[in-house]
């Protein structure tokens, strides 16, 4: 109920924000003027956003036109948006650009028709009011979709059709205020000059030449002599944006020094003395706030173009290297059974052992040789010689023993050379298994990634980190699909850092938000850091466990982690039996899961690499369970993942939950069986996960635990003490309990 009651307070404070910074858009619009008639501007505000914001602009245009007497001078716009406001009432549900566009243009032609056949001017009017009318919808069309967009993203998306929009509405934003009379300086000027210089720094001289372009456009719709005293304005733009790498204050002071001189150029007048000044003030501006601006809310097509390039680089270059220590540590096992087990020619080699020293021989094997050799082929295809079997071709033999003896041996060493050549071929089978999946690996590795670069934070980091005495290779900051900044640092092994909290501590303060950081992860070549802003959840979680009766070691392996993107895993897995030798198998199983998640593999390539080294580990069989969670903490989802692992439970929503699934424990076959499906999650909601030492007669009661509503640690510690009750075998086995939580950051 807490909850309920903050959510519904934040909802109308941020309502009455709205509803004022409206009222106080159309008190300030209503006043303005472009090319010598009334601005639309207020009228198009009103199209654009939805009732009640809508209703606020036409009230601050009353309120207005009141204290001012000229009510009857904008009963065409104050009719207008009376028109507006009562469509809104019966179109809100549909408040869609193209609607808002429409409704826009109409309600301006209908409320200038009524006015002009009141005055006896409609024929001459109406061409006036259709042609302003449209002018007023497509402004306010542009609007809508800005807020639409807005509202998807939180982000000012420049970089699409809706970049068109932007330079629509920030044109009419600059006539209007051009056109609001102030005492020496000129509201539209400064703010236009403090856009283009922003444009200019963070984006370079296509941003400052497209402001400046924009801001000069403006000024002119609001007057000539505003439009004039800026003319040049795309040309400072232009040649400022080459200093894109300097400070702040020196930009500034290099435009404002550049358009002096582009003035003096055109010749000094008295309007030229009171846009210098405007152009000082929006310098100063630009300079004051500079440092605190943040392309987070921000996005061009710059942006995108860049991010993948040196991300994808990075990334695959580290995953390279990581997949490449796994595939040596693999590749001695191959290379033990993949022996070569060609044979020498057998009857060749036993006649040489027996007959060499036979006085005999060269009566057998010149005058003889072909009777011998039929004796020597019958040896040959017995497995065991015995004198009934042995050839009448070889009765004058003086060497019987021997020969019987050598070919039984023979026989021996073709039985095991053949069950090498079985493993040999498993081994082939392992390998192209092997190879699947490091191609399944490079594939998920270049898929598209939904991410923003930000090359000014990036810039910013490196130029720090050098400052301190650290030398990053590549430092990549980026925004993900949450509008989140993540940090991805890369530094060779032999220059690795000694202190990773100090290199946040250090970001964190010099971007002034607050960052964590994920556990360091080593490649062999190449050490990543990766830090990151807090996303919306976190989880808490909680175990118990106890060992199998006589036994001093608990088999079963567990353990929390974060890829650093904003995805935790909780991980259980149970090694086969119980005690020191379950735990060495349970913990290799867990311990190379974490390791290819966190150098970039995704879960179902990572199990099938463990499972073929798993099977490829030693001559005894070896398996072990995978039970683990998957929770993206952006986005509150919940991924369940099982190789031959004991069932879930999930409370969620006031019911409980039982996922199970009859796949194989990895290790066991050559092809991994694994089970992966994503269910609803989200705050509050917990998941019970334990090893094969709880007993399904316990089902029942954990759901009664966990329907109580009781603490996560209660619930855990109550499974773990109950196991031995429920479980009614006469052997006992290792037990491990885990509760995971989702709770708000």
């Amino acid at each position: 109920m807490l909850n309920i009651r903050k959510k519904a307070s934040s909802s109308s404070i941020g309502a009455a924000g709205v509803f004022v910074l409206s009222l106080t858009a159309g008190f300030m619009l209503t006043g303005t003027n472009m090319a010598g008639t009334a601005s639309f501007a207020d009228i198009s505000l009103a199209g654009a956003l939805d009732l009640p914001a809508s209703a606020a602009v036409l009230t601050g245009s009353i309120v207005r036109s009141i204290i001012e007497r000229n009510v009857g001078k904008n009963i065409v716009k104050i009719a207008a948006m009376i028109i507006i406001v009562i469509a809104k009432m019966f179109f809100e549900p549909k408040n869609e650009p193209k609607l808002c566009g429409i409704t826009t243009a109409v309600s301006v032609f209908i409320s200038g028709a009524a006015v002009s056949a009141i005055i006896g001017e409609v024929l001459y009017k109406l061409l006036f009011y259709a042609f302003y009318g449209a002018l007023a919808g497509f402004t306010s069309y542009s609007g809508a979709v800005i807020i639409m967009g807005l509202k998807r993203q939180l982000v000012l998306d420049l970089s699409s059709a809706s970049g068109c929009a932007y330079a629509i509405v920030y044109t009419i934003i600059i006539a209007s205020l051009c056109s609001i009379k102030t005492p020496v300086i000129n509201i539209g000027i400064i703010f236009g000059v403090t856009v283009t210089l922003f444009a200019a720094y963070y984006y370079r001289h296509i941003g400052g030449v497209l402001c400046g372009a924009l801001t000069t456009c403006g000024a002119f719709i609001a007057s000539t002599s505003c439009g004039m005293s800026v003319v040049l304005l795309p040309a400072a733009g232009l040649l400022t944006g080459y200093l894109y790498k300097v400070r702040s204050w020196i930009t500034a002071v290099f435009f404002g020094g550049l358009c002096f001189m582009l003035t003096v150029l055109t010749g000094i007048t008295q309007n030229s003395i009171y846009s210098m000044l405007d152009i000082i003030s929006g310098a100063l501006i630009f300079a004051a706030v500079s440092p605190a601006y943040s392309d987070k809310w921000v996005m061009t097509s710059m942006d995108c173009t860049a991010a993948l390039p040196e991300l994808l680089g990075s990334r695959m270059n580290f995953l390279a290297d990581s997949i490449e220590t796994v595939r040596k540590e693999s590749g001695k096992i191959s290379e033990m059974l993949s022996r070569n087990t060609s044979r020498d020619n057998e009857i060749g080699s036993n006649s040489s052992t027996v007959c060499s020293n036979c006085f005999r021989r060269h009566i057998c094997w010149k005058s003889d040789y072909d009777r011998t050799m039929r004796g020597f082929r019958s040896l040959s295809r017995q497995s065991e010689i015995t004198k009934e079997s042995f050839p009448y071709e070889l009765d004058e033999c003086l060497h019987k023993d021997e020969l019987s003896e050598v070919f039984e041996k023979s026989a021996q060493e073709k039985a095991t050379a053949k069950l090498l050549e079985m493993r040999f071929a498993d081994s082939q089978r392992l390998l192209h298994e092997q190879i699947k999946i490091m191609e399944e690996i490079i594939e998920t590795a270049g898929e598209r990634i939904d991410v923003r670069y930000s090359e000014p934070i990036s810039k910013v980091i490196r130029d720090k980190l050098r400052k301190f005495d650290f030398s990053p290779k590549n430092v990549i900051a980026y925004y993900n699909s949450q509008n989140r900044l993540l940090v991805e640092l890369y530094f060779a092994y032999s220059d690795a850092p000694e202190s990773f909290t100090r290199i946040c501590d250090l970001i964190s303060d010099e971007l002034r938000i607050p960052l964590d950081s994920a556990e360091p992860v080593h490649s062999g070549k190449e050490l990543r850091i990766r830090l990151y802003e807090r996303p919306e959840y976190s989880i808490e979680v909680y175990g118990a466990s106890m060992c199998a009766e006589n036994s001093k070691e608990n088999g079963d392996t567990s353990m929390v982690f974060s890829d650093g993107t904003g995805i935790s895993y909780v991980i259980l897995s149970d090694g086969m039996g119980s005690g020191k030798n379950a735990a060495i198998e349970s913990r290799l199983v867990v311990r190379m899961f974490r390791k290819l998640i966190s150098s970039g593999v995704n879960y179902s390539s990572a199990i099938k690499l463990i499972n073929s080294i798993m099977v490829t580990k030693s001559r005894d069989e070896a398996f072990a369970t995978l039970d683990a969670v998957r929770i993206d903490l952006d986005k509150c989802g919940l991924t369940v993942i099982k190789s031959g692992a004991s069932a879930t439970l999930i409370r969620h929503r006031g019911s409980v939950m039982k996922i199970s699934s009859p796949t194989f424990p990895i290790g066991i076959y050559e092809q991994s069986d694994t089970f992966s499906k994503s269910y609803d999650f989200e705050e509050g909601d917990i998941i019970i996960m334990f090893s094969d030492g709880i007993d399904e007669a316990e089902y029942l009661f954990i759901k009664e635990l966990l329907l109580s509503g009781s603490e996560l640690k209660h619930i855990v510690d109550e499974i773990c003490a109950k196991a031995e009750v429920f479980n009614q075998t006469a052997r006992s086995d290792d037990v491990t309990v885990i509760g995971v939580k989702v709770t708000k950051s």
